[in-house]
């Protein structure tokens, strides 16, 4: 997908006069960059927000680099999790691409398209994995497709502004799912906050340094395997005393049981992205008052 069109480009996608573009673009209906030569550009971001929060669709992706069939499409989300599902054990990458792009445009929420379209669909592909009719190798693929699709989203999202609220977050020793923090990064920054991933497999020890260096004001642990739950849950009482005071600290995953969570300190525990969405939006306009 190519980072900037120009008006003639958009108004092939969308079926619509280069002027009326160029004209939109004047107005700043559309956010528009200006090269050195005066030339009119739009970020991708751009032309997607605008699409989302107009009456235009998007009649030609194609002149976009998008997949052929997207566009602004009412898509069900019970639907687009069934053929989610099948495309991820097909590995059928574009239709996985077209199928999340089509949602963002239908304006689903980024944190219900993790929820109830790509975490429920690694559920339905567990449960055929248990009754032998899907193989490991295709939920590891499905894993890889994901992590493409969550990013390039990522991309597309409107650019924050500096003094948007910092959150990090990522996964602790032992923790190589990388699907759960890159889903919390990429809705809170919907969310509007500057949300940056560290990533999975982190020893607490950096995960002290990342916040005393950059002193966000959340902080979220993605839990999807423990490997031994007395040190974890030593390592992360030492992390939260220290600044749990001063940082909302966020928690979620199925790895943290009641037993675990009974013996945690937190400012919230989110059993899903929607969950998440809600808390970071809540904070964020009590720090707005």
């Amino acid at each position: 997908m190519r980072d900037l069109v120009t008006p003639k480009q958009l108004a092939r996608a969308i079926d619509v006069s280069e002027s009326s573009v160029k004209r939109w673009c004047d107005q700043g209906v559309i956010d528009t960059q200006y090269t050195a030569g005066g030339h009119r550009r739009i970020s991708i971001a751009g032309v997607l927000e605008f699409i989302r929060r107009g009456k235009y669709e998007l009649v030609h992706p194609e002149a976009l680099d998008l997949p052929p069939t997207s566009g602004q499409t009412v898509r069900v989300v019970q639907r687009a999790r069934e053929q989610l599902t099948a495309a991820l054990i097909a590995g059928n990458e574009r239709l996985c691409r077209q199928i999340a792009i089509d949602l963002y445009l239908a304006e689903h929420s980024l944190s219900v398209i993790c929820d109830d379209v790509f975490a429920a669909a690694f559920q339905q592909i567990g449960e055929r994995w248990a009754c032998g009719e899907a193989e490991v190798y295709q939920e590891r693929r499905g894993c890889e497709i994901t992590l493409r699709v969550l990013h390039e989203l990522r991309s597309i999202l409107p650019q924050l502004p500096d003094s948007a609220p910092l959150a990090i977050g990522g996964a602790a020793s032992g923790d190589q799912y990388s699907l759960g923090t890159t889903m919390a990064e990429l809705v809170l920054r919907d969310a509007k906050w500057n949300a940056v991933s560290l990533g999975d497999n982190l020893p607490f020890e950096t995960i002290s340094a990342a916040i005393r260096t950059h002193r966000p004001k959340l902080f979220w642990l993605s839990c999807s395997y423990i490997v031994e739950q007395k040190e974890f849950l030593a390592s992360y009482s030492e992390l939260y005393e220290e600044y749990g005071m001063d940082v909302a600290f966020v928690v979620g995953g199925f790895a943290l049981t009641d037993e675990i969570r009974r013996q945690m300190k937190y400012s919230a525990f989110c059993d899903n992205m929607q969950h998440l969405e809600g808390f970071a939006q809540t904070l964020l306009s009590a720090s707005e008052k």
